[in-house]
C-alpha cells in the first residue's frame, strides 16, 4: 500500500458515497474526514532511528515491531543478570529494553503508516482495524471494507466518517446507527435508506431533517448537499 493506492480507494469511495468525482488529495481528505480521529502519527525507532507509526505516543521510546522480532531472534531481549539493590536499580535495566512496538500487524498485507492491524488487507494510515480490507484514516473498525474517517464501527461498506455504528454502506457522516445506506448525517437511527439530516427515528426513506419528502425532492436537495459537503 502506498499514497497512489490509498488515492485510488479514497477516489472510488467519494464517487461511491456522493456520485461524484473525488477533487480532494489523500491530506485534504484526511484533513475533511478524519480531523478528530486519532490516528497513528510517527515516531523515531529508538534503536535505529529509522521513522515509524505508533497508534500510542504517550510513550516516549519506540521500536518497529520488525525490528523487536529480530532482536528476539538474537537473545530473545534477556539481559545479563546483574546486582540489584534499589528500585533505581531496575528502572535502569528496564529502560534498556522498555520499547513500544509500532506498526505491529498480524496476518495482514498492503498496510501503511498504520499500527495494530490484524487480518486485514490495504490498510492506510490507521489503527486498531480487524478483518477489513480497503481502509484509510479510520480507528477500531472491524468486519469493513472501503472506509474512509471512521471509527469504533464494523460491518461497514463504501462510506466516509462512520463512527459507532454498523451495517452501514454508501453513507456520510453516520453516529450511533445501524442498518443505514444512501444516507448522510444520521444520528441514533435504523434502518434507513436516502436519509439526510435525520435523527432517532427508524424505517424512513427520502427523509430530510425528520420529514418526508417526494423521491424527486428528495434527489434535488441532495445535490445541493452534495456540494456544500465540498464547498464548505
Amino acid at each position: 500500500m502506498d499514497a497512489t493506492q490509498a488515492k485510488e480507494i479514497l477516489d472510488k469511495v467519494v464517487g461511491a458515497v456522493f456520485g461524484y468525482q473525488n477533487p480532494l488529495s489523500l491530506d485534504e481528505a484526511m484533513q475533511k474526514f478524519a480531523f478528530d480521529i486519532n490516528l497513528p502519527q510517527q515516531v523515531y525507532d529508538g534503536t535505529t532511528n529509522q521513522p515509524t507509526w505508533a497508534s500510542s505516543i504517550n510513550p516516549t521510546r519506540f521500536i518497529t515491531l520488525e525490528n523487536s522480532q529480530n532482536r528476539a531472534a538474537i537473545d530473545e531481549w534477556m539481559l545479563p543478570k546483574r546486582e540489584m539493590n534499589s528500585i533505581e536499580d531496575i528502572l535502569t535495566a528496564w529502560a534498556e529494553t522498555n520499547y513500544m512496538a509500532t506498526e505491529r500487524q498480524i496476518d495482514s498485507t498492503g498496510v501503511a503508516e498504520s499500527d495494530s492491524v490484524n487480518n486485514s488487507e490495504n490498510v492506510y494510515r490507521s489503527a486498531m482495524i480487524r478483518r477489513s480490507k480497503n481502509i484509510l484514516f479510520s480507528r477500531g473498525c472491524t468486519d469493513s471494507e472501503y472506509l474512509v474517517g471512521s471509527s469504533e464501527s464494523t460491518t461497514s461498506t463504501f462510506s466516509i466518517r462512520v463512527e459507532d455504528s454498523q451495517l452501514v454502506s454508501n453513507s456520510f457522516n453516520v453516529i450511533w446507527s445501524a442498518k443505514i445506506s444512501n444516507s448522510f448525517f444520521i444520528q441514533n437511527c435504523y434502518d434507513m435508506s436516502d436519509c439526510m439530516f435525520c435523527s432517532h427515528t427508524a424505517g424512513k426513506q427520502y427523509c430530510i431533517a425528520n420529514i418526508q419528502f417526494t423521491k424527486e425532492e428528495y434527489e434535488r436537495l441532495k445535490l445541493e448537499v452534495v456540494k456544500w459537503i465540498f464547498n464548505s
